[in-house]
């Protein structure tokens, strides 16, 4: 198993505290079968942990023209916006909900060049929240295909965010399907992409990291 590498102090503090619980537990509560309760949660719960902070192997479908899902999660909006930001058009937005149990790396959705990247503090409101997309503390990153084509993407933090990382940065080269970064806990993704993009998923729709397709990009 692979674990995010910005994830490991995370981890071993919930299994430092997890530990020092087990520990009070056995010395200072009684009767013994309740501390072996309280052992056996904590130790599932550290498991639990590292099921959330691993970095999946997946195969991504790309042909130059697909955009892959960053994120595993559920569709919950299909629309179109006006993406005033970076791009200052209309573009299809399709958003992601991830869920406490969803696999939390994000990944590239796009071969390309990081055009533009922007981290904002914010809010921590829920991530299904309309307002969320704005006020949410989230980062904004635009990819620049080979065929010109901009996609831009968002990692929003959610009520129990407190941590979004992300590797984009003004002219890095990337490739779909390795790691961008990561959210800790439940968060959204939401896609901008152009209006003449097929798009392949409807609200309610589970997708995964990498292995869903998005949308389609025409032809040049």
């Amino acid at each position: 198993m692979i674990i995010d590498k910005n994830s490991y102090w995370d981890l071993a503090l919930v299994f430092f505290l997890s530990a020092l619980a087990i520990w009070a537990s056995f010395h200072f509560i009684g009767p013994t079968w309740i501390s072996w309760v309280i052992a056996i949660v904590l130790w599932l719960f550290c498991i639990f942990q590292m099921f959330f902070f691993r970095v999946p192997e997946r195969q991504c479908p790309c042909n130059g023209r697909t955009v892959t899902s960053v994120a595993d999660g559920k569709i919950s909006i299909v629309d179109t916006a006006f993406e005033k930001e970076f791009l200052g058009r209309e573009c299809k937005r399709v958003c992601i909900y991830m869920d406490f149990f969803d696999v939390h790396a994000n990944f590239w959705p796009v071969d390309g060049e990081v055009t533009d990247y922007r981290y904002h503090p914010g809010k921590h409101f829920l991530a299904f929240k309309p307002k969320s997309s704005e006020e949410n503390e989230h980062t904004t990153t635009v990819i620049r295909t080979s065929a010109g084509r901009e996609i831009l993407f968002r990692q929003i933090a959610g009520t129990f965010a407190r941590r979004i990382v992300c590797y984009s940065k003004p002219g890095l080269a990337v490739r779909a399907g390795e790691q961008c970064g990561i959210i800790k806990f439940g968060s959204r993704i939401d896609f901008y992409l152009p209006m003449d993009a097929h798009i392949k998923v409807e609200p309610g729709d589970k997708v995964r990291a990498c292995e869903s397709v998005i949308a389609e990009l025409p032809e040049d």
